[in-house]
Parts: C-alpha cells; structure tokens; sequence
C-alpha cells in the first residue's frame, strides 16, 4: 500500500508538470510569430529607430501580425489593412482601451484626458464631450474667423521677405498651428507675456514625446528617470502648465462664461459651461478640464503643422504636382486676393496632395498604443489580456497590396475614389478607427486644407542657392510624432 502511495505521490505530480507544460507550449504556439527574443530585454534592441520603419523590416520576415517582447512589456504588431480591421472594427471593443504610459500619466492629468485615459466610462463621456461639444461641425465651423485669422498672418509675415530671402517655413506653419489652438482653446485675450509662455510650454511639451522611457518597458526602473533628470524636468514642465492653465482658467470665471451653446465661445468656456451644468452626466472636476485642453494641444499643434510640413517638402520635390495644385487653386480664385474655406470644397486635386501626404507621412505613424480588455483571438493567434497593440500605420500607407508604387508621391491615386481618412477604409487610416479614431479630424483637416491653399495660390516657391530638390533632407526626427529633422528653408515670389 506505502508502494502504491509513493508511486502515486510521484506520478500525479509529474503528470500534473507534463501538462501544464503542454498547456504553456500549446498557449506559446497560439501567440503571434516573433522574432528571436534576448533574456530579460526580448526583443528591445531589433527596434532601431525610427521604430515604425524597423517594426515594417521585421513584419517583412514574420508577417503582418507579430509578437513582440518589448522588456515585461507583451506587443503586438498589425502591419496589414485586413488585420487592422480585425483589432479596430471586428474586435473594437476588447482593444479599446490605452496601456500605462509615463509621459502621460505624468504630464495629462494622470491620463484624465481622452487621448490616453484607458476605455472606461470616464472615458466614453469625456469622448462624447468631445464630439459633441467641443468639436462637432458647429462648433469647427464657429472657429472659421480664427482660422482664417491666423493663415493671413503667416502669408503677411511671408509677404514680408524679399524674394531672395530664405524663410523657415517649418518654423512658420508650427508658429500658425499653435496660435490657432491657442485661440480656439484659450480665446483671443491672452497677454504678450502668456502667450511668449505658452509657445515655451508647448514646445516643451512636444520635447517630452521624443524619447522613450525604460519605466515602460521595466517598472521595476522608474528610478531611472530619477537619476537621470527626466522626473524633475517632467515635474517642472507640469508645475509650470498647471500654474498657465489656473491663470487662464480663473480669468475665463472673472469674465464670467456663458453657455456651451455660445457658437463663439473657446474650449475652456465651453468645459467649464459644462461642468457647471447640473444636467451634465459627466461631473467634470478641473483636472478633468486641464487633461482636455492638454489634449488639444498636444495633438492638435504637432499634427497639423507636421503634415503641412510634410505637405510643402514633397511639393517641393515634385514640380509637376506643385505646378497642378496651384494651377487648380488659381483658376478657382481667379482674381480673388483671398482663399475662404467655402472656396475649398472645389480643390479635388488639393485634398488629394493632403490625403497622399497623409499616406506617405501618417503623423502618428505607429498611431498611440491601444490595450487588450480580455483574450482575443485574432487569425488564429491567442492575444492575452493587457496586450499593447501597436498598429503600423505607415507601414499600412505603403501595403503593396493595396497602393501601386507605394513609396511614390502620386496625389493622382486618390482622384475619383472614395478613399479617405475617416477610418472606415483601413487601407489608409492616419487618425486611427474604431473607438478610438482621431475625434479632431475635421478640425484639423480644416485647417490644414486653408492653410496650404493660401500658400500655394498666392506665393511660388523655390529652393534658396541654387539646392535640387532631391537634397532636400527627409530624415525623421524621433518622437510618437514623425516631424522632419531639418527645418525646410525656402524661397517665396508673391504671385
């Protein structure tokens, strides 16, 4: 009997490790292909930078649908336009929500904002305070006078130089996207002292966004950033945007706000309007309201101006494009002086130029990181709660399968289709689907639409000393946002 007990005692044991050892290896099989992983860092150093170029290396060789070890951090990778319809249409809501991120929880209120806040109902209602509030089509529309505004300013301080004079045009449209948000958000009363504040303060905040943290990938090395000073710049950015932010905030109660239902009220009226509204089903504390206005600058600033950026090197380095648009641009004017956005619904071949700059040069290329809400299974592939997925838009705007010449700049593609940017064709999706989709689209693509029109109708434009266009620097930058790393110089003849 002692025999047959010590055997048992043995064997159960042993079965018990076999199969849980099969059930692990089962499980494993079920993940994503993955590239050769290290110990501890995974697969940390095949992510060169910039990252959405060496992840569309890799998805080369494993296919569009990888796994990825990003240190304790578990990835996956889409890289095709079918896969990411399977994460943000099929599976929309168990990929909804956002990982943990230091930069925003640290600089976004604790991720109170919309961007970055995990799916929840905090979220759903901040989202919808998005949508319908602050940037429905009313309300983007109520914003025109600001905008049109803005863009005269730039084309007067282009006006301004010599024909002979190189301008820094990327320095310009970045100066135009922040003023523009500022107003929109903030209002028009801001003091010279403010305002020299806050285009320190955004630009910081653009900084921040350009390196990655070890804390992400290994918890376990938050003191890192202790050590090495990014907590105290993080801290003091943060002490300093806060203090700008009462500042504004407490002169928008004196001047005593009206209703959200003012078309030309700002976005800080507006949220504040609403967190005084007993109806509201969203109770609004103010660091809910400094997480939104941090959001728009945040996306709106960068995003904008990198994509006219963006927008004005490939003119540049195709004259036959450059010299459609504004012919296109110019026989609509005719002898107007001054590009409105009614004017804009005509120039087809002009939001082509935009769509194919938004193919080729996605703002967001790896979009921002979403995370799995329970087990998915995606192709086959088990992908575990609390995954980060990460989708490669760029690499998606350059699917062979989907964009003949992909790495050409041919606006012609986008002429007669209804391709667009909305999220509902995943061949082409720079502000993301689903849940999660970009809410700002119309108003940034408002703007960008005026902005490069007024450009390109009123000025020509060439390169200073006698540069070709093929030694224009394309290189990025790094960042979650992809800006050029030169600055583009350039000279304009009034037209």
């Amino acid at each position: 009997m002692s025999v047959l007990v010590a055997i048992l005692l043995f064997i159960v044991p042993l079965l018990l490790l076999l199969l849980n050892h099969r059930r692990c290896s089962t499980m494993k099989t079920k993940l994503p292909p993955s590239p050769y992983k290290l110990p501890i860092i995974g697969n940390l150093h095949q992510l060169s930078p910039p990252p959405h170029r060496s992840l569309h290396a890799l998805s080369q060789k494993y296919g569009p649908i990888m796994h990825l070890q990003l240190g304790s951090v578990s990835a996956i990778i889409i890289s095709s336009p079918d896969l990411a319809q399977e994460v943000m249409k099929t599976n929309d809501l168990v990929f909804a929500s956002r990982p943990s991120l230091v930069t925003a929880n640290k600089l976004f209120y604790s991720s109170e904002d919309v961007a970055f806040t995990p799916y929840g109902e905090y979220w759903r209602q901040a989202r919808k305070i998005c949508v319908l509030h602050l940037l429905n089509s009313k309300r983007v529309q109520s914003f025109g006078a600001i905008r049109e505004d803005e863009v005269e300013h730039m084309i007067e301080k282009v006006s301004r130089k010599t024909s002979l004079e190189p301008i820094n045009l990327t320095m310009l449209l970045n100066s135009l996207t922040a003023n523009t948000i500022s107003k929109v958000s903030l209002g028009n009363s801001l003091e010279e002292g403010l305002s020299n504040k806050l285009c320190k303060l955004i630009e910081e905040l653009s900084a921040f966004f350009e390196t990655s943290h070890l804390e992400d990938y290994f918890p376990c090395l938050a003191w890192v950033n202790a050590i090495n000073g990014m907590n105290k710049r993080m801290n003091k950015w943060f002490r300093d945007w806060d203090g700008f932010l009462d500042q504004v905030i407490n002169d928008h109660v004196v001047r005593s706000v009206g209703s959200q239902n003012n078309t030309n009220a700002d976005i800080v009226e507006v949220l504040l309007s609403l967190q005084k509204d007993q109806d509201s089903s969203l109770s609004l504390t103010m660091n809910n309201i400094k997480a939104i206005i941090t959001d728009m600058f945040a996306a709106g600033t960068d995003t904008s101006f990198i994509l006219l950026d963006w927008a004005m090197v490939e003119l540049m380095r195709s004259p036959r494009v450059m010299k459609k648009v504004q012919d296109e641009i110019r026989c609509i004017m005719k002898k107007k002086s001054k590009i409105d956005e009614s004017d804009i619904a005509q120039m087809a071949y002009l939001k082509a130029v935009i769509k194919e700059t938004l193919r080729l040069h996605p703002p967001l290329p790896l979009l921002l990181p979403h995370e799995s809400m329970k087990e998915a299974t995606i192709r086959g592939h088990r992908i575990p709660t609390k995954t980060m997925v990460m989708v490669n838009a760029w690499a998606i705007g350059r699917d062979t399968k989907s964009w003949e010449d992909p790495e050409d700049f041919q606006p012609e593609r986008f002429l007669n289709s209804s391709v667009d940017f909305k999220g509902n064709d995943f061949q082409f999706i720079p502000f993301g689907s689903g849940r999660r989709v970009c809410p700002g689209i119309q108003f940034a693509m408002t703007g960008v639409e005026l902005a490069l029109a007024n450009l390109l109708c009123r000025f020509d434009w060439r390169l200073p000393d006698d540069m070709k266009a093929e030694e224009l620097d394309m290189t990025e930058a790094p960042g979650i946002t992809v800006r050029r790393m030169s600055n583009l110089l350039v000279i304009a003849t009034a037209y």
